[in-house]
């Protein structure tokens, strides 16, 4: 063989193992997930725009306001639906995507048949209103039928979730009516029990289970992408690194002198110290994104506390907007009223009235006074600045609970009681315990030397972590406080969820680690809580009965360690602004 051939077949060989190693690279840069990532974005979306469309139906058959407008949630989610249809996928997501197209079709027909009965039980109770103030007008009602009006009059506009109830002692409360107000009132009784009806076929049928169920498609056709690409890239790092075997064979081979081998050492060691440093860099910047990462948790709590305070605001805030509205226009009223008697008392004064201007002001005053009394516009008025003053005071108590759970006003560390921290938590927690029975069992206990507000986040941790465990209907979360021996308090926090398996226990507190699905936690929650129990000398115990619920015990001391005061300066200090 000739030096020409054998550079050729050389030549011909490292052409061979060129395209080799290309084709392997190519293959495992080639898949990309980016559509099924954004399809996993529109899911999301369409879960919580599913969630705000079950409150705005709620806020709606609620709403005895003519032509309230309200958003249409259930186009905006057959938009994000349309755009998943779009994104290339698999035949199993398909699948999953025509069964929650026909959910989504069934739920936007029960959401128009709660709107069709909510706009028949407007055009009732409107009815039902006018033959009360008809049968008022009418004559003097007798005490019993005028109380039985009013608690009527009450009741129209009491949430529809607890219609049933009402709706069983209003038939004998309608009897002590006239008949053209009976029938009328019977006639409200139906329209609002078939919108009730329309209601809880509406509440049952959620799409969540049905997005949840599609988003685990998706991302087991994202785990086996990425499983593909994992196995590609295991067989370049084999191609590799039997490459770099044979081509270190080749060099060692050629490295026939001492001089090149002590060169080869050297730069072994240059290249030993930049990997080091290289890690080194690397190691920091890991630990630096562990703290943005405890960062980002935290604030994640911080946004459902706002977001929670903004929703109880909100409800209070609407009602004296309300009050205040209906009162400003009752006022025309009150004011012809008082010029009527003005003009009445100047023609009383002059020193020779007119008896037909005399007779004339005392019909209109006379007139004017019948129809505040019958438009009951004084008893109105003292309702509507009483439920004023009544949310007015609902938001100062928010606000004063607010301002106990973050303990902004008070220094770091300092004297705390649990039980308040418990009341303010269990308020601040509130839109997120609303489908939750919540018990209260809260004992006399000392109090003791901590950080309230890093207290107060163990308690909505583990308040949230019980919230979302809880799976059945109608969940319970017990709280309770008592001491614990002579020099601690312990907090025990129960709940009915599905339990932690016995398997899982032992690494719930381990950083970044969760059995929630994708893009519902960190993994930081209960580690976070964790480290601010044991900075305080304390201790977490967990007691778990997969299918029937979780216990937590949560055991501070009265009187911290006495580094406590350094450690939170120092986390504080540590955060970044």
């Amino acid at each position: 063989m000739n030096r020409t051939t054998r550079f050729a077949l050389q030549v011909l060989a490292a052409g061979i193992l060129l395209g080799a190693l290309a084709f392997l690279f190519v293959k495992t840069a080639g898949i990309d997930v980016k559509n099924e990532t954004q399809a996993m974005s529109l899911l999301r979306e369409m879960k919580d725009l599913d969630s705000h469309w079950d409150d705005e139906v709620m806020r709606h058959a609620d709403d005895f306001s003519p032509a309230t407008p309200h958003a249409d949630l259930g186009a905006m989610m057959s938009r994000s639906l349309a755009e998943l249809e779009r994104v290339p996928a698999g035949e199993a997501f398909r699948k999953e995507l025509a069964r929650l197209r026909g959910g989504l079709a069934e739920k936007g027909l029960a959401a128009r048949a709660v709107q069709e009965a909510h706009e028949r039980s407007l055009a009732a109770a409107a009815a039902f209103q006018a033959s009360l103030d008809a049968a008022e007008a009418s004559g003097k009602p007798s005490p019993a039928a005028a109380l039985q009006a009013k608690g009527l009059r009450e009741d129209i506009r009491r949430r529809l979730e607890t219609f049933p109830s009402r709706a069983k002692t209003m038939p004998e409360r309608l009897a002590a009516l006239p008949s053209a107000a009976r029938a009328a009132g019977e006639a409200f009784v139906a329209a609002r029990g078939a919108e009730h009806a329309a209601w809880s076929r509406f509440s049952f049928l959620t799409l969540g289970g049905r997005i949840d169920l599609t988003t685990r498609t998706l991302a087991a056709s994202i785990d086996h992408l990425l499983d593909e690409k994992d196995r590609w890239r295991a067989y370049l790092f084999a191609y590799a690194l039997a490459l770099l075997i044979a081509v270190s064979y080749l060099g060692l081979r050629v490295a026939s002198t001492q001089a090149q081998l002590r060169s080869a050492n050297e730069e072994l060691e240059r290249r030993v110290s930049e990997r080091t440093r290289d890690l080194s860099a690397a190691l920091k910047r890991l630990q630096e994104s562990e703290a943005q990462l405890v960062q980002s948790e935290k604030m994640s709590s911080l946004g459902q506390m706002v977001a929670g305070v903004a929703h109880e605001i909100n409800s209070p805030l609407a009602y004296v907007k309300s009050g205040v509205a209906t009162a400003r226009a009752s006022m025309p009223e009150l004011a012809g009223l008082v010029a009527d008697a003005r003009l009445l008392l100047a023609i009383l004064h002059s020193e020779a009235p007119e008896p037909a201007e005399l007779q004339a002001a005392f019909e209109a005053l006379d007139a004017r006074l019948a129809r505040v009394s019958r438009n009951r516009v004084l008893e109105d008025l003292e309702a509507l600045t009483h439920d004023g003053l009544h949310g007015i005071e609902q938001i100062s108590e928010l606000v004063t609970n607010l301002r106990n759970f973050s303990r902004l006003d008070r220094s770091k560390v300092a004297s705390f009681n649990v039980n308040e921290g418990v009341q303010a938590t269990l308020l601040i927690a509130k839109p997120t315990l609303r489908r939750i029975d919540v018990e209260r069992r809260l004992g006399e206990v000392p109090s003791i030397t901590c950080s309230p507000s890093q207290v107060n986040q163990v308690l909505l941790n583990l308040l949230n972590n019980a919230a979302q465990a809880i799976d059945k209907p109608r969940g319970r979360i017990a709280v309770a406080t008592r001491r614990e021996g002579d020099d601690a308090v312990a907090i025990d926090v129960e709940d009915n969820g599905r339990g932690i398996a016995p398997e899982v226990l032992p690494r719930i507190f381990d950083p970044f680690y969760t059995t929630k699905e994708v893009g519902k936690g960190t993994g930081l929650g209960l580690s976070i809580a964790y480290k601010i129990v044991s900075q305080h000398g304390g201790r977490i115990d967990v007691r778990s009965t997969p299918g029937e619920g979780t216990t937590v015990t949560v055991v501070l001391p009265v009187a911290p360690p006495p580094e406590l005061s350094a450690l939170v300066a120092a986390e504080n200090d540590a955060q970044p602004a």
